[in-house]
């Protein structure tokens, strides 16, 4: 694809956007520092989440690991229980897992190559090109969905952007635009324009700095660019967990038992819990005795809570039982309910013990 901008005409485009972008920008705590090490933290957590959710995560996240080396020689489950509740943890371990690569191979310093760094784990191509051109002003292009949607409405290009033959064309199109002599501002450019300006529903495209050059804008079309994507059906799923409590306020949690949704959980720790069909107490009653070997026990129902994981619409049913003395089970930890933030629990952990400790047990 090539792009109907002239020679004098990018030029003037570039300049354009870079002066919105250097007079416009937000005050991000990731662009006051070019260090590859905060610029690679921010991309991570940034990957399918919303700025505002990242800001608190990001700056705790950084006084407990400030540098490459901290976090690589700390352990698994601390930097799980600092990502709690930001969700899609995959992320977090592969962080771990590239600090380590990046402290036993690359002497502490994020890789300047685009070769090396895409060998680390959780690095793709976006990621590489957004740390190298911020952080080192490599002539990388960036393209995700913000900046796919900006070069597709520019050159009014229909469809679906992720489709493997447009992609490969917007690739192409984001590097013949790129700025070289300022990769770093040019790339959080267009970055920021598809964040605040060409959102993905009304534009606001009386205010862009490229108005003039968008070939939607001037064939009225930019609300059907781009085509709208295809979603998964959604499913409902109902979640059945278990919540023993003794008289101290302690309770029991286990890691993975892996008979539910691994997404759910994030093998972390969690409450024991079963999807269920139809009847959740004697079905939670069943699968306890038959995995712990454990007589029936009385269970109490919780309210329910509301959750969801991509296209699951998830139920929550929470169950108390009381014990005088919590019982043995492999690879389980006991833990006052009130202190679940100490250990390392995904969002929906986070609610079954929110809707315990509200129905004041």
């Amino acid at each position: 694809m090539k792009t109907h901008l002239t020679r004098r005409s990018l030029t003037n485009f570039q300049k354009r956007l870079l002066t919105w972008f250097r007079a416009h920008q937000r005050d991000l705590p990731w662009r006051s520092s070019r260090d590859p090490y905060r610029i690679w933290v921010a991309e991570i957590m940034l990957q399918q989440t919303r700025i505002a959710a990242v800001m608190p995560y990001y700056d705790r996240f950084l006084k407990h690991f400030p540098t490459v080396e901290s976090l690589a020689h700390a352990p698994q489950q601390e930097i799980l229980k600092l990502w709690s509740g930001l969700g899609y943890y995959s992320r977090a371990r592969n962080l771990h897992l590239a600090a380590k690569s990046i402290v036993a191979n690359h002497n502490g310093k994020f890789p300047r190559t685009q070769q090396a760094a895409l060998e680390l784990p959780g690095i793709g191509a976006y990621t590489t090109a957004a740390v190298l051109s911020i952080a080192y002003d490599s002539p990388l292009a960036v393209l995700d969905g913000n900046v796919a949607r900006v070069l597709a409405r520019i050159h009014a290009i229909p469809g679906d952007l992720r489709a493997p033959r447009t992609w490969r064309a917007l690739t192409a199109t984001a590097g013949h635009l790129l700025a070289r002599e300022s990769p770093r501002d040019w790339n959080q450019a267009l970055m920021e324009l598809g964040e605040v300006i060409c959102t993905p529903k009304s534009p606001h495209c009386l205010v862009c700095p490229l108005v003039q050059s968008c070939q939607s804008y001037a064939q009225g079309i930019t609300h059907e660019i781009p085509a709208p994507r295809r979603r998964r059906a959604p499913v409902s799923i109902t979640i059945a967990a278990l919540i023993l409590l003794d008289p101290q306020g302690r309770t029991l949690l286990v890691k993975d038992p892996g008979a539910h949704d691994d997404a759910l959980f994030s093998r972390m720790w969690q409450f024991p819990a079963i999807q269920i069909a139809r009847r959740p107490k004697s079905e939670l009653q069943k699968y306890f005795a038959e995995t712990f070997a454990m007589p029936k026990i009385a269970l109490q129902e919780l309210p329910s809570a509301r959750h969801g994981v991509t296209f699951r619409n998830i139920t929550l049913v929470p169950f108390l039982a009381r014990f005088a003395k919590l019982p043995k089970i492999p690879r389980s930890r006991i833990i006052k309910l009130k202190a679940l933030a100490k250990v390392p629990i995904s969002s929906a952990t986070r609610k079954l013990a929110s809707v315990a400790i509200r129905s004041k047990l």
